[in-house]
């Protein structure tokens, strides 16, 4: 229809070069404003049709995570754990890494807990097992491991693995923290942290020596790290 009045305008010698820039320019314009909509409603279709999470669902996604509190057309609605609503445009959710905590049954909670190499591994492992042991939300089936994942530098590092009803992973996961420090501090199992130690020496006629085999004499300091 427009190239049909442009055309008659013509024809009755009306310069229609201007007319066609200008509509060129807002069609342009129209179109960049439209593309991020028309692919957000693209997602959100997508979204609706494969369903990779739906309402209720605790998901991570574009950067952000939170439970899913609707799925819109254009957008999604996230509220996340401190009670904070998100809106994610729909295409930034389907163009991006999606994951679904809420997709499975059960989830496996993993626990690292670090012990001094002077401690007794077996001693550690059967407290550590008796926490899995006492708790009621830890499933039988799979069966938890407690399994030895590092010796590192300073400390031995335990695992715990167990796996709990979605809904419960969170408590288990907080509590079985709170209950490994108090049961390790009754039974005397410590808990390594970084230190570090600083020796100090003082210089004395181009000699070296420990300043607490140099008694109380003057002499100029230095300061030597060791990790």
């Amino acid at each position: 229809m427009t190239f049909v009045v442009l055309a008659a305008l013509a024809q009755l010698g009306i310069q229609t070069t201007s007319f066609i820039a200008v509509i060129g320019a807002a069609g342009l314009a129209i179109g960049l404003a439209l593309q991020g909509s028309l692919a957000n409603f693209a997602a959100g279709f997508l979204l609706i049709i494969f369903k990779p999470f739906k309402a209720g669902d605790y998901i991570e996604g574009a950067g952000v995570a939170g439970t899913v509190e609707g799925i819109q057309v254009f957008t999604t609605v996230l509220r996340t754990a401190d009670n904070k609503t998100i809106i994610v445009p729909n295409a930034k959710i389907m163009g991006d890494n999606i994951t679904n905590y809420s997709a499975k049954e059960t989830r496996r909670v993993d626990l690292l807990f670090g012990v001094s190499y002077s401690d007794d591994i077996d001693k550690v492992r059967r407290i550590l097992q008796n926490i899995v042991d006492s708790d009621p939300r830890i499933l039988k089936d799979p069966e938890s491991m407690i399994i030895v994942k590092e010796l590192a530098e300073s400390r031995v590092n335990l695992e715990v693995r167990a796996w709990v009803k979605t809904g419960d992973y969170w408590g288990v996961y907080f509590d079985t923290l709170e209950k490994a420090k108090r049961k390790f501090d009754a039974a005397g199992v410590s808990i390594p942290f970084p230190q570090r130690g600083i020796h100090v020496y003082e210089h004395r006629q181009g000699q070296t020596r420990p300043r607490a085999a140099l008694g109380t004499e003057e002499a100029e300091t230095g300061l030597a790290e060791s990790m």
